[in-house]
């Protein structure tokens, strides 16, 4: 397994409030977006900030405001021109990165959009999934405003959607993982009994990450549902808040966020926790330590990313800062 990277190389600052999204950009993942509960997106070149800088929004290239409320989920299109974008306000947007300007705007969720992802072939559909228990599936290409599929057996709020070919998967806080073949017309249902918060697919597509709040991560079978590994800790804590948990050095290692401001790293294979990190004090956190005392969504580290280029991830948290760690 390649080192993992604990070094904290670059602070991305100036959000007023939690940091609910943190996206890579593709191709060479040199600039990162991060969405906030101050409505606003910004986009950031990492090499322009680093984490002793006393420069306000150092590295900061841009900054996105269309939203009216805040931001809950970013994604980015393989040219890195495009990207799209949820939240509060039960709104899509479909983003232009050189002008900093909406090209299409998508309304028809009755709650707040906490999750989209691009799907079809050429990124021809975009995926989102809100409060009001849907999945709704939108044309790139149509100026058609409404939806073309919405797929509505949820019980409850959708927290999270990934696609993976013709596959769209759901997590929702029903407790269950809907997998949704498309082409079949057919749904496979994963029992976790507890709210999903959020997902992941392997590169193979066999395996999803799955992280729920009984301060548990899983990794599922897709095909027939069976519990392949749980990830858990002592100290790690996620009950009552939406985190974000993904995989890293070429599907190796998990990584996610929790409650109380820390972030934790777990072998994939073995299931054994590498390394914690506490986000605010920017610093990895050695041996055994006990479940920090929360004092509210500040302390939240909602969002990790991990770059695909790079032995580097980042993550965003309750203070309003990203955090960008990197190989020694």
């Amino acid at each position: 397994m390649p080192r993992f990277p604990t070094r904290p190389i670059a602070r991305l600052g100036g959000h007023n409030g939690i940091v609910h999204v943190v996206a890579y950009s593709s191709g060479s993942s040199d600039f990162i977006l991060t969405g906030s509960s101050d409505r606003t997106i910004r986009l950031f070149n990492i090499s322009r900030a680093p984490v002793d800088s006393k420069v306000p929004n150092a590295g900061l290239v841009k900054k996105f405001s269309a939203h009216g409320h805040e931001v809950l989920s970013i994604a980015v299109s393989q040219g890195n021109d495009k990207f799209i974008s949820t939240g509060g306000d039960k709104t899509v947007f479909f983003w232009d990165v050189a002008t900093a300007q909406t090209l299409r705007t998508w309304r028809g969720h009755g709650g707040r959009v906490n999750a989209c992802a691009f799907g079809g072939e050429d990124e021809s559909v975009v995926v989102t999934g809100s409060w009001d228990g849907t999945v709704k599936i939108w044309d790139v290409k149509s100026n058609n405003p409404k939806p073309i599929i919405t797929l509505n057996d949820a019980k409850d709020s959708i927290s999270d959607v990934c696609v993976f070919d013709a596959d769209i998967i759901s997590g929702s806080v029903d407790g269950r993982v809907r997998h949704y073949d498309l082409r079949m017309g057919m749904c496979n249902i994963d029992a976790i009994g507890h709210p999903v918060t959020s997902l992941a697919v392997t590169k193979k597509g066999t395996e999803t990450l799955v992280s729920s709040l009984d301060s548990t991560v899983r990794l599922m079978d897709r095909d027939n549902g069976q519990l392949l590994k749980a990830y858990r800790d002592e100290s790690f804590v996620n009950t009552d808040l939406k985190i974000k948990s993904t995989l890293g050095l070429n599907d190796s290692v998990v990584v996610s966020g929790s409650d109380n401001g820390m972030v934790y790293a777990w072998d994939l294979l073995e299931g054994e926790v590498l390394h914690k990190f506490n986000h605010s004090e920017r610093q990895e956190v050695k041996g055994k330590k006990p479940s920090a005392p929360t004092s509210g969504k500040k302390d939240v580290v909602s969002a990790v990313a991990f770059c695909k280029t790079r032995q580097e991830w980042a993550s965003g948290g309750g203070d309003g800062d990203v955090i960008v760690w990197g190989a020694e």
